[in-house]
């Protein structure tokens, strides 16, 4: 079915297309973007490969047990009716 998918004649009219859709000006910084993502892509599977598995577990700092947050009680809860009116507007006199 796709024995003869990708003829040479395949690839000019998609590089036409994406010259017209893009742009020749935003071709370079899109292609300069892609080499940048790749190298670094590149790079940080290299350094997951040679670092070391131990080394993480023995960086983490040791977990200590936090304490449970008070609990809130109904009677602590406080309804609008319950409120206190916080400011009232005072009269002003001119």
């Amino acid at each position: 079915m796709l024995r003869n998918g990708l003829e040479p004649w395949h690839l000019i009219v998609v590089a036409i297309v994406v010259i017209v859709l893009f742009g020749s000006k935003k071709l370079p910084e899109a292609a300069r973007g892609l080499g940048k993502s790749m190298r670094i892509l590149k790079s940080e599977a290299k350094a997951m490969k040679s670092d070391d598995p131990g080394a993480t577990a023995s960086a983490a700092p040791a977990s200590t047990p936090t304490p449970a947050p008070e609990a809130i009680t109904p009677s602590d809860v406080v309804t609008a009716n319950e409120a206190a009116p916080t400011a009232q507007a005072a009269p002003t006199a001119k």
